[in-house]
């Protein structure tokens, strides 16, 4: 491997992380101003203008807080979790496409980390590695609060990653490849699959929800019920590690949605307009016009991605936190069943316009 891809790659992985990692401290401000706002209450406002420095002041207060291990704890399965829990979605980024390709020095770098055909197995190999962690934080901390917390998220994980793979399996089989490179191309070309697979964009959003343990979706952490959950025993960076990867898991998760239903880092309505203007007005050369695409292709995934985060703060404080029962039911009785049949219908279409 030349010296070049090293540095693509090296770069791309810096820039993956960097983006990722200051979307959290963003997304943990705007999720206590938006339950403010929602609730009519003021919000944190004390530490910086408008508490933007809130997020910093939290992660001075994790770094501070005493390390500590419960006494009777499996230490190595207690220390893994956490460190599983954030690694596993970090992984999964590295397959999503958030751009086309950029030319540097002559040479074409994809953007997307690690190119593979079989992109989509991989993202969900990794996604259900998430369950793991979960397992592991309850029956390592032994505490049978811990252990419950663990066995709600895991069952509640299980039964709508049925739901979720069907939905995607679909889609799947609509565009007829497991390159997201390839649903992004088959998307600009045709229509965006939200508008081919309505109801399978809407099982694999619901799923989500579940999948990243958000409400109305949080059974886990029913801190009415089971105190916190499977990371009760977690403090200081430890739980900085969980609370981190939940929102990774967010990240992840829209992006998927994005490439998947969305068009991916296709250019938004008006956007080519835009360019086309940028570039007759600047006289770029075919180098310059296509980091330019290549450019904006990016914030159109950046807004997109942007929107379904939004969407999950705006759920989390509109809707009630279900009973164990209603989500089970949900997954099971309703969601598993209506995706299987939107399987076959949308099997049956795609040979049916392919004939």
């Amino acid at each position: 491997m030349e010296i070049f891809d090293v540095a693509s790659m090296f770069g791309k992985i810096v820039f993956v992380l960097a983006v990722t990692l200051g979307i959290i401290p963003i997304m943990v401000w705007f999720e206590r101003r938006g339950a403010a706002w929602m609730q009519g209450r003021v919000g944190p406002n004390r530490v910086g203008p408008f508490g933007l420095l809130q997020p910093l002041a939290d992660v001075i207060k994790f770094m501070g807080k005493e390390t500590f291990v419960p006494k009777n704890a499996n230490k190595a399965f207690y220390l893994l979790a956490p460190m599983i829990a954030l690694i596993a979605p970090l992984c999964a980024m590295s397959v999503i496409p958030f751009g086309s390709h950029i030319i540097v020095m002559d040479k074409e770098i994809v953007l997307q980390i690690a190119e593979m055909d079989t992109g989509v197995i991989f993202i969900l190999a990794f996604a259900g590695l998430e369950v793991y962690p979960i397992i592991l934080a309850g029956w390592a901390s032994k505490n049978k609060y811990s252990v419950l917390g663990a066995l709600r998220a895991s069952s509640q994980i299980v039964s709508y990653e049925i739901s979720m793979g069907l939905a995607l399996l679909s889609m799947l089989i609509v565009y007829g490849s497991f390159n997201p490179h390839d649903m992004v191309s088959w998307q600009s070309h045709n229509w965006w699959g939200v508008l081919v697979n309505p109801f399978g964009a809407l099982v694999f959003w619901i799923s989500i929800f579940a999948e990243t343990n958000r409400l109305p979706f949080d059974l886990a952490e029913g801190e009415s019920e089971i105190v916190a959950g499977y990371h009760l025993e977690y403090g200081g960076m430890k739980f900085a590690a969980f609370f981190m990867a939940e929102y990774v898991a967010m990240i992840m998760a829209s992006a998927l949605l994005a490439t998947l239903f969305f068009g991916g880092y296709g250019l938004l309505p008006g956007m080519p307009t835009i360019v086309q203007m940028i570039i007759s007005h600047f006289g770029f050369s075919a180098v310059g016009a296509q980091n330019t695409i290549a450019a904006f292709e990016f914030l159109g995934f950046f807004l997109k991605v942007s929107f379904f985060m939004f969407v999950f703060v705006w759920v989390r404080w509109t809707f009630p936190r279900f009973r164990f029962d209603q989500l089970m039911d949900l997954g099971w009785k309703i969601l598993f069943p209506l995706s299987l049949i939107n399987l076959v219908v949308v099997t049956i279409a795609v040979y049916y316009f392919n004939n």
